[in-house]
């Protein structure tokens, strides 16, 4: 009987997705669940990826006219009641604070007291608080468009928490525009969208579907809500980006008015767009082996990393220098405008420990050089979107010289590996009961499909988009931009419907 293939990561992927996602996290050294119920801390090789996510990102944001500002973390609870759709929405995950200090309480211990007149939230997102600033800063049409990004962290309160994926405390960007006009808003916020996009697929390498929410899953107070939705190994859907057109209904909650060019004065019309470090659990769950972590070069905290072979000292020193010539030969290059990441891991491993440590952080190359690679001037490479033993000999010059290609070669195959998954596992189904067994049946039942994306007719009624998800735990995860208009009948009721919208079960 052959053996079962080994792998650094237990369980499989197929064995147990949810705990293969854990146990990624945990041999990467990326993250940990802190002594905070619910919260995370990230660790250096997690917040590099972060830094990059965010240091590109918010290129990106510079470069179509937006600015960085930060605002308070606290929000006075009246500020949340201004606007009573985004208060019901948020109400059941806010954390309160309602005292300003601890005093002694007789006993050595600590007691809580000063208690505020008012409660203050902390912050779940900041329309609110954000709002009061805009409406001292906007006074006329010649103050608009006001283009402003936060980075910040946010509490929402979560009884169910995951690394990366929802944790009571996370960091994330969050921008809120103000604009003059409607067009000039709605424009604002499909520009975004279509930001996050570009970022998620040249950047993240993961293909995502550019989308309108339905009503019922819309950001609380906002008029449309537009999203990424990206698939994961296990099929599911995440999403990875949202941008809304807020209308004019915060900007009336929060008295942002202007003065026109025709002397009158008009509530303002707003957007606000935000990601966070959910991106980093997009990011595992799309590309991610039963070896570890595959991160894509762009955003990879190294891009190459290099392992010295040596058995004596007087090895070691050769090698090192002939590492350290090689290091000389990639510092001109640059790699999309920026400079080769590289690390010389030169611990008191073995070569195989050290070759592993590697592959679980999912770093693109692996450049391993000893005395025999030394006397055919020679390097020894490994690469992450292949398998570990599938490793290539190349010649100093050539290595040098194709590293620019190679790196963005892992980068397009990465992408088209996760597009290729989407693309199998997406189906237009018109049949209910083909709809329902297709969300329901089990691998263990071996159909010729199960699980995915399903691109189905719905006639835009609320009962039965909720009516599917409480039978079958499956959303309407948005209504795809590029649907083109088609008459169908809706997969629930069977009544007319013009247009295909995208289920999916989901994160």
């Amino acid at each position: 009987m052959a053996k079962e293939p080994k792998t650094a990561i237990i369980p499989t992927r197929e064995d147990d997705y949810p705990e293969w996602y854990q146990q990624v996290i945990k041999a990467a050294d990326m993250a940990e669940n802190s002594d905070v119920r619910g919260c995370m801390v990230i660790k250096p090789w997690g917040y590099a990826i972060w830094e990059n996510i965010q240091k590109n990102l918010d290129q990106m944001f510079k470069e179509t006219g937006h600015k960085n500002a930060y605002f308070p973390i606290f929000i006075p609870k009246s500020f949340f009641e201004k606007e009573a759709e985004h208060v019901e929405g948020f109400a059941k995950e806010c954390a309160v604070v309602t005292h300003s200090r601890l005093e002694d309480d007789g006993t050595g211990k600590l007691k809580v007291a000063g208690k505020l007149t008012e409660p203050y939230i902390v912050r779940p997102t900041s329309e609110t608080i954000i709002g009061a600033s805009f409406s001292k800063w906007v006074q006329s049409y010649r103050d608009l468009p006001l283009l402003i990004n936060q980075w910040a962290n946010v509490v929402r309160w979560e009884l169910r928490t995951r690394l990366f994926l929802r944790t009571a405390e996370f960091l994330w960007q969050e921008g809120h525009t103000v604009h003059s006009t409607k067009e000039e808003a709605q424009i604002e916020t499909k520009q975004m969208l279509g930001v996050y996009a570009q970022f998620a697929r040249e950047y993240l390498a993961i293909p995502v579907v550019e989308g309108e929410k339905t009503e019922g899953e819309r950001f609380p107070g906002a008029v449309n809500t537009f999203t990424i939705e990206a698939m994961m190994q296990d099929k599911k859907a995440l999403q990875a980006g949202t941008s809304h057109f807020l209308g004019q209904n915060f900007a009336k909650a929060s008295e942002i008015k202007f003065q026109s060019k025709n002397g009158e004065i008009e509530y303002a019309w707003t957007t606000s767009w935000g990601v966070s470090t959910r991106l980093i659990g997009a990011l595992i769950m799309a590309h991610s082996d039963d070896n570890g972590l595959i991160i894509p070069p762009r955003i990879s905290p190294e891009h190459l990393i290099f392992i010295p072979i040596y058995k004596n000292e007087e090895d070691k020193v050769k090698v090192l220098a002939y590492i350290d010539g090689i290091v000389n030969e990639i510092k001109p290059l640059r790699y999309h405008d920026e400079k080769i990441r590289y690390n010389i891991d030169d611990r008191d491993m073995t070569n195989s420990e050290k070759g592993w440590y590697w592959i679980k952080k999912g770093a693109p190359l692996r450049i391993e050089i000893g005395p025999r690679d030394i006397e055919n001037n020679s390097v020894f490479v490994g690469r992450r979107d292949k398998e570990p033993k599938e490793k290539q000999s190349y010649s100093v010059k050539d290595f040098t010289g194709q590293l620019i290609q190679m790196l963005d070669e892992i980068q397009n195959n990465i992408y088209q590996r996760a597009m290729s998954f989407r693309e199998k596992n997406t189906f237009m189904i018109d049949d209910k009961d083909q709809f329902y067994k297709f969300f329901t049946l089990k691998d263990t039942e071996k159909p010729e499909i199960h699980g995915g994306f399903v691109n189905a007719h719905w006639c835009g009624c609320n009962e039965c988009e909720e009516a599917i998800k409480g039978d079958l735990k499956v959303t309407i995860r948005c209504i795809p931009l590029d649907a083109k208009e088609e008459s169908g009948k809706c997969i629930y009721c069977g009544k007319d419907s013009k247009k295909r919208v995208l289920f999916a079960k989901s994160y």
